[in-house]
Formats: structure tokens, sequence, C-alpha cells
């Protein structure tokens, strides 16, 4: 199957993230205009106007009516998906590394960066009736983070928990009606994390790391089940919904790929199986590092973002399916 080219960003690709039913990808880079896409045919829907810096992340809810992002100009923005429009714009005191929706959609969590001599901090807000006025609203919930900034963030089972992964390495719980953190993962990773996704049913998660290895977690005690080892560091990884497989995708640092070539396999999807920790098949593409992965809800495709400003949307073929692991 040939890929999905989705050219539509001028700078380097964020995170991209499908909705719930799949028909739709979204996609952020640093060219402050996050993109909507048909996932089917990759015909781009529009664009979300509006943030001043580059969108670090974005999410949207679980009836695709709302979308978050978060970005380097120092909001958070809640939009309307159908209309393009901004319904609240959040200031913050710096910018923005991390934005999630609850899996109800009533809540959302949204991180800061450690910068400009602000701490990083975790915050929460109500976005059942949300409007213009959410700007001057006071956070539901606002913990400071003291060690490690944010890299990375997940809402926990029953939106009773929210998930964060550090730049020391480290992944926490934090159960949000305390405020308080109540499970510490300890020296699982030994550098920051990259990007964090749950399994379909939430029971476990994969982490990024640069330490260049992807690892599995359960998602109630944060005990490490796997390791997927590589070479290089680990931008984005992600949980096939229907295989027992994981895609890992990463490269080097954006400043060291104009001193290699694309023929040293670098830039490639890799995927390892879930169990056996066993990596089975690359699939080239990028010309730079991978920075996001996505599987498509119904497991027949995915999708990768990468530093040269491209999505890629790869359907897999009759073989994929077929194959069984000895």
């Amino acid at each position: 199957m040939r890929p999905l080219m989705l050219q539509g960003h001028e700078r380097s690709i964020t995170q991209i993230k499908y909705n719930r039913e799949g028909d739709l990808l979204f996609s952020c880079s640093k060219d402050q205009k996050p993109n909507v896409w048909y996932s089917l045919n990759g015909e781009r829907l529009g664009t979300y106007d509006g943030h001043q810096g580059a969108v670090w992340c974005l999410d949207v809810d679980w009836e695709s009516r709302k979308l978050i992002t978060g970005a380097g100009d120092m909001t958070a923005k809640i939009w309307d998906v159908e209309y393009g429009t901004v319904i609240a714009s959040i200031p913050t005191k710096s910018s923005v590394r991390t934005s999630n929706f609850s899996f109800s959609g009533n809540q959302a969590a949204y991180s800061t960066d450690k910068a400009m001599g602000q701490s990083c901090e975790l915050f929460l807000i109500d976005v059942r009736n949300v409007d213009s006025s959410l700007s001057e609203q006071e956070p539901t919930l606002r913990i400071p983070m003291t060690e490690s900034k944010i890299t990375s963030m997940l809402w926990g089972p029953l939106d009773e928990t929210i998930i964060t992964g550090h730049d020391n390495g480290n992944i926490a719980i934090w159960d949000i009606r305390k405020g308080q953190k109540v499970v510490d993962s300890g020296t699982d990773h030994s550098a920051g994390i990259n990007d964090m996704q749950l399994s379909k049913d939430g029971t476990m998660f994969v982490t990024a790391s640069k330490d260049t290895t992807a690892k599995l977690f359960d998602s109630e005690s944060l005990m490490c089940l796997k390791t997927y080892k590589t070479e290089r560091p680990v931008n984005s990884a992600a949980i096939s919904p229907i295989m027992d497989h994981v895609v890992l995708g990463g490269g080097q640092d954006a400043m060291e790929v104009t001193t290699t070539s694309t023929k040293a396999g670098k830039f490639d999807s890799r995927f390892f199986h879930l169990i056996y920790e066993e990596e089975f098949a690359r699939l080239k593409g990028h010309f730079g590092p991978i920075n996001s992965l996505a599987f498509h809800p119904d497991g027949k495709s995915y999708a990768s973002g990468g530093e040269d400003g491209f999505v890629r949307v790869q359907t897999f073929d009759s073989t994929y399916f077929e194959n069984i692991f000895e």
C-alpha cells in the first residue's frame, strides 16, 4: 500500500492524534497552525488559526466537538472542531507542553514548562460548558512540580488520576481529588520521557524515552512489564488496538540529522511484538526523525509525523494481519 503523504505544515510535526472514530486526524507543528485531515483519503479539512507560537500538543475530546492545543505563545486554547473557532484561550506563565481531555470530556489538564523563572505546573480545568470567560477563571486544581518538568501526560482510568512522565525519566500518578502523588515509578527510565500512549482498554501504557528504550507499564501500579530496546532516542510509541504490536519512532536529535544519511535507517518506524519484545518489521519513509505516532482506532493503519513536516498515513497490507509470530 502506498502511504498517504499529508503536506500541510511548513515546520516539523510535534503531535498527531486520531479522534475516537478515526475518521479525522489532527496534527500540530511548530508553524503555529494545527490541521485536521480526513484520515481515509488525506484531504485537509481545515486549519485552526490563532496561535502565535509553535504548537506543542493537542487533544480532541470523545465526541470530536472540542480540541485543546497548547503552544509556545503561553496559551492553551480550546477550539470548536467543526467551525475552527476559538472557544476559550487560557493564558499561562510559560509555554504549554502537554494538554489532554479526560476520557469523559468533562475536564481537561495541561502542564506548563519550567522556563523564565516559572516552575512547571499541572493545571486542571472544567470544560463542560466552556466559553471565553474561562480565561479569567482559576483552574480547578494546580499542582506545582518541584523536581522535574512534565514532558508527557495521560489521564488514568475513570478520570480519577493523571499519569505524568518527566524530564528525568520519572513517571508519577497523581490523585486529582487529593492533589497528591500516589504512585512513583522510580528510575525505570534513565532519561526524559518523550511520549506516553495508553492501550485501547487503558490497563497499560507505553512510554518512549531519550534513553533509547520504550517500555510498557501497568497503568495502576506503574510496574514495568516489557522493554523494547533500540539504538537511538525514541520520540514516540503507540500500541496497536487489535494486535500485540508496538510501533516505535525516533531518530537522532534534530541537530544531528544533517550529519548522517537517510540510508542508515535512522528514521524508520519500527514494529515490535508487544509480548516477545522482538522487532519484526521496519517501515521507511520520513526524511527526518519521527516525532509522533498514532494507530488508527481500527488498527488497520497508522500515522506518523516527522521532523520533515510531513504526516504519513500507512495502511497495512493483508499480510500484516496474517503474520503469526513464532
